[in-house]
């Protein structure tokens, strides 16, 4: 086989296991944001950490995505910011409750919190603080990468816990320990990072399986065209003024 041909087969299997194994707790988190929609208050998508933030992004803004998503871009753990830096704040005890008393969560709010391995301490800290505010939680990441690291891995949060335990609807993305799925002869690591594909695919599942429920609810959702698109600008505006002053990165 190619190399592309195996990494191909790498990521759909994966992508095959988690519609496989995955497909209940995703109804769950669907019904959360179905009612959140329903009662037209806003869904957060938090990613905190270099490419978990690209989770965020992705369902944010997004052609046929849902209007009431705002996903919080803050600038501390973004890659755009620096790599390395990105990782130590991604590692600093804290700096997760900065992030969600900065966006005012609290009661009432519905708070979706995505992360490769489910560990680090941003992500704990976000969860946490969520959890006092009466924020309720659903969480995207691997169980089997968050269990597999060492209670005392340098990037874990202080108390050592993890994500799947903290939140109120957990999906597995089974990201494989250490992310990349391919050996290559002579090449002293692998290569071919899954998590990307894993979270891409597992939000935008949840999207559209919410859209299904908000239309069998009877709940037209407002849902973004591509503005490169015929008709696209047009379509959008006609919502813009509802969510400008709600959605802090639009």
């Amino acid at each position: 086989m190619t190399a592309g041909a195996r990494y191909l087969a790498a990521v759909t299997a994966l992508l095959d296991r988690i519609l496989r194994e995955e497909a209940d707790a995703v109804t769950r988190a669907s019904h959360l944001l179905r009612d959140q929609v329903a009662a037209d208050r806003l869904v957060h998508v938090y990613g905190p950490g270099g490419h978990s933030n690209l989770a965020a992004q992705e369902v944010f803004f997004r052609a046929g995505g849902l209007m009431h998503v705002s996903a919080i871009l803050d600038e501390g753990t973004l890659l755009s910011s620096g790599a390395l830096r990105s990782m130590a704040m991604e590692r600093t005890p804290g700096y997760g409750r900065l992030v969600v008393d900065d966006n005012q969560l609290g009661e009432g709010d519905v708070l979706v919190l995505v992360n490769a391995y489910g560990i680090n301490a941003a992500l704990v800290d976000a969860a946490l603080t969520a959890r006092e505010r009466g924020v309720r939680l659903v969480g995207v990441s691997s169980r089997e990468h968050a269990e597999a690291t060492a209670a005392d891995h340098p990037a874990r949060h202080p108390s050592g816990r993890n994500l799947h335990d903290l939140v109120d609807v957990h999906v597995d993305t089974k990201v494989p320990v250490g992310d990349a799925v391919l050996e290559v002869d002579g090449a002293a690591e692998r290569t071919g990072a899954v998590s990307t594909f894993a979270n891409a695919f597992t939000l935008n599942w949840l999207m559209v399986e919410t859209v299904e429920a908000l239309v069998a609810a009877g709940v037209d959702p407002p849902l973004w065209r591509s503005g490169n698109a015929p008709g696209g600008d047009e379509a959008n505006a006609r919502f813009l003024e509802q969510f400008r002053r709600r959605v802090r990165w639009l």
